[in-house]
């Protein structure tokens, strides 16, 4: 398609206001963590590295950060393995429902936030009677974090086909042989690609986490709330703020450097 050049530097300009309204005030938090004013004047006089140290001392976002890992690399690994399955079920078998299936699965990263965090909440304590506490936030996690695992998984599946599984089966190699030589190397890099992207969803993720967390327990996105409006913490409030934003930023970038190897040829 042909767009006029007044078209195209409407369009970059319209990027660029994008791209400035989303980065600009992620830019000031990077760079307030590192003022050496506690009332963060701007510009900043001068600069230093002791907010940063003090985060490190502080017990509160020590467990805050040990409760943000527990959490992301649970919720990973079942969204990995469930997020696996149901797209090897979704693109290998032709069943009753597997569109409704499909769409079920991808359902909870399209709903507002809230409206899943209310809907576990009352499942959990109301329904089951469960206290709400680390396995409540697992499973809240778990339920949007398939979605990632299962888009890349299959992806990858429909873009490799059958015939290799066939051919390998043709030759005599059984299904556990198959999978482990043919299938699991050439979905390596979208499994890896899922499972990041899903840890950086959850431990980011603050919504869901309110409402399914136990008392006592507080993520890092949950500390950050807790702690704004202290004035006493706002500047390691901006250190933890800027530490998560180097934690988004190294998922995505690795997922796409992931799955650009694997457009180009190359194998994770």
């Amino acid at each position: 398609m042909t767009i006029s050049r007044l078209t195209r530097y409407a369009l970059i300009s319209l990027m660029g206001v994008g791209l400035a309204f989303i980065y600009i005030p992620l830019t000031v938090v990077v760079v307030n963590s590192f003022n050496v004013s506690r009332t963060f004047s701007w510009p900043p006089k001068d600069f230093t590295t002791q907010w940063w140290s003090k985060a490190i001392e502080n017990t509160g976002v020590r467990e805050a950060l040990k409760w943000s890992f527990t959490a992301g690399l649970a919720a990973a690994g079942l969204a990995l393995v469930l997020g696996t399955c149901i797209a090897f079920a979704v693109s290998k078998y032709s069943f009753f429902g597997r569109e409704t299936i499909s769409l079920l699965v991808v359902l909870p990263i399209s709903l507002p936030g809230i409206v899943t965090g209310i809907a576990l909440n009352n499942a959990f304590t109301q329904d089951l009677g469960i206290s709400t506490g680390m396995f409540t936030i697992i499973v809240g996690h778990t339920t949007f974090c398939i979605v990632v695992v299962y888009n890349n998984v299959i992806a990858r599946l429909k873009r490799i086909g059958g015939s290799l599984q066939e051919a390998s089966m043709d030759l005599g190699a059984n299904g556990i042989t198959t999978f482990r030589l043919i299938t699991l190397p050439n979905i390596a890099g979208a499994l890896f690609a899922g499972a990041i992207l899903a840890f950086g969803l959850s431990f980011d993720e603050i919504v869901v986490t309110t409402f399914t967390a136990g008392p006592g327990i507080q993520t890092l996105p949950i500390w950050i709330y807790n702690n704004l409006f202290r004035p006493n913490q706002a500047p390691i409030v901006n250190v933890v703020a800027a530490t998560l934003i180097l934690f988004s930023l190294l998922p995505i970038y690795l997922s796409q450097k992931l799955s650009g190897d694997s457009n180009t040829g190359g194998r994770f």
